[in-house]
């Protein structure tokens, strides 16, 4: 009882101080305390909740005979719309909170909202080494019914909450995608409910205009109800390298060095200070010296980047072998590094080991209770911004990157871009490496200005033939936004398949000179 009385204390001064302080600014200033005391336990109810469900779905085996049923009612509600006039456009009913992009949208306020709910693993093809799943699968989900059967996807992109239809309408990578491409790049078809209701199975030898076109696309080119992935066998650990690198010729000098190398599984690299990093590397294995193996999902363990931050401030490389399903989720209790503007001492031993089983928050549920102060606050002090430049630009960019932003750390991480039909291909006849530079945090730099700092970065980007991952802000014209992108098959798809009056342009549903 004793116990009881302390709690409910606690929690009515907590209310007393919430009450005294103001909502608003506990939420702006002391956003731990509510993302501690009631966001923390609300994700473990939602990841519980999530969990039970996929395991009754299987043990019933009820997900591909619902499939089918559920596939028709998503086409019964676009012929709906066909019938009622065809007034608004289309997009997927699921709320904006719930994605894992911080961008608020604001078109599922006046477009028809088409319910889909399809997050079931379907088929594990062992011959064909394929996995069958549908759109709202997420990356934990899939690697935790995989990785017991002995087989992962060749790219996992790194957080939880990710899901397979995310990651082919927008796009996904991986420290392996050195040697398999970008998510879509290990895709083998696709199953997508078009404008005019009908069902259509897309793959590089059937409908291959289709296939090519919905990565990037935004699902304005149909609704996708199924996925076909790649699988390759699995290992139970991975032997990782570090090794810390100064100067930022050397440093990029050394990244280029180990992506090109495909003896590599994974290549990444982690920027402390523009001429400080540690470069890692990694080789999937089944054995492992005991003494090495390091554990680093574990609830209790230091959050990765500062785990590796500990090599550099020695100076030394180090070797450890990490199990396999912890390497592809490292960075997701720290949401890579942003945890820490959210909870200060969320890597604090003592926090670890009392509530670091809770961690991370949800971020759909960050999202949904940020409310309009910090999402203004965020806009305008904060970046999330994963730019894809060819790797021979990596210096010049990185340079870019400091002047404009100075956030560190910044991610970087090799991947291989063939030259496929599609809005996203390298300039030449040829497959060509690129880099992904992922900038998360509070700039530092003294004149950033979230528009003109993100318009400065976007021009450059475009003048080194690269991308910008469709996830973030982007504040591009249109004419802009089309010298990024290569729109010529996408806006041929649109054309042929009637789109136009069912899906907005996918400049107009991301850009925010378009969304304001």
């Amino acid at each position: 009882m004793s116990a009881l009385w302390s709690v409910g204390a606690g929690l009515l001064l907590l209310l007393l101080w919430v009450r005294h302080r103001g909502l608003e600014a506990v939420l702006v200033h002391h956003r731990w305390v509510f993302v501690c005391f009631f966001l923390l336990p609300l994700s473990i109810l939602f990841d519980i909740y999530y969990q039970l469900r996929a395991w009754a779905v299987w043990r019933l085996h009820s997900a591909p005979r619902q499939h089918a049923q559920r596939v028709r009612h998503i086409q019964e509600q676009v012929r709906e719309w066909k019938k009622e006039g065809s007034k608004r456009y289309m997009c997927t009913g699921r709320p904006g909170w719930l994605t894992v992009s911080l961008r608020v949208g604001k078109y599922k306020k006046t477009h028809k909202n088409i319910m889909i709910n399809l997050m079931d693993v379907l088929e594990v093809d062992s011959e064909r080494q394929v996995v069958r799943v549908e759109p709202l699968v997420s990356m934990g989900q899939l690697t935790a019914h995989l990785n017991p059967m002995g087989w992962t996807i060749p790219v996992v992109p790194e957080l939880d909450d990710l899901t397979v239809g995310g990651l082919i309408m927008g796009t996904g990578i991986e420290s392996s995608s050195h040697i398999y491409g970008l998510f879509q790049h290990t895709c083998v078809a696709y199953e997508l409910v078009l404008a005019d209701g009908s069902l259509v199975r897309c793959s590089p030898t059937e409908n291959s205009d289709l296939f090519y076109a919905v990565p990037w696309s935004c699902g304005t080119l149909g609704f996708l109800v199924a996925a076909e992935i790649k699988m390759i066998p699995a290992k139970k650990y991975v032997k990782i390298h570090y090794k810390p690198v100064r100067g930022l010729q050397k440093i990029c000098e050394k990244f280029t060095e180990e992506s090109e190398k495909k003896e590599n599984s994974f290549v990444e690299g982690l920027m402390y200070s523009l001429d400080e990093a540690v470069i890692m590397t990694g080789v999937l294995t089944d054995e492992a010296e005991q003494s090495k193996i390091n554990r680093i999902g574990n609830y209790y363990k230091p959050w990765f980047f500062k785990h590796v931050e500990k090599y550099l401030k020695a100076d030394r490389t180090g070797v450890e072998y990490i199990p396999s399903r912890h390497y592809y989720h490292r960075h997701t209790r720290s949401i890579f590094w942003e945890l820490q503007d959210i909870i200060p001492f969320g890597n604090n031993p003592v926090f670890r080991y009392l509530f670091g089983w809770m961690v991370p928050p949800k971020i759909s549920l960050l999202k949904l209770t940020q409310g309009e102060a910090i999402r203004k606050l965020y806009e305008q002090h904060h970046v999330v911004q994963d730019m894809l430049v060819p790797i021979k630009s990596l210096e010049k960019s990185i340079q870019t990157f400091h002047v404009d932003l100075n956030v560190y750390p910044i991610w970087l991480c090799p991947f291989i871009l063939p030259n496929n039909p599609g809005m996203v291909h390298p300039k030449g006849n040829e497959t060509e490496l690129y880099v992904d530079i992922g900038a998360y945090g509070e700039p530092k730099s003294k004149q950033f200005e979230a528009r003109a700092s993100m318009r400065q970065m976007e021009k450059f980007v475009r003048s080194v033939h690269g991308f910008q991952m469709l996830y973030a802000d982007c504040y591009m014209t249109r004419e802009e936004f089309w010298d990024m992108f290569d729109g010529s098959l996408y806006h041929k798809l649109r054309e042929q398949m009637n789109c136009k009056d069912a899906f907005p342009e996918v400049y107009d549903k991301i850009c925010k000179a378009a969304r304001h």
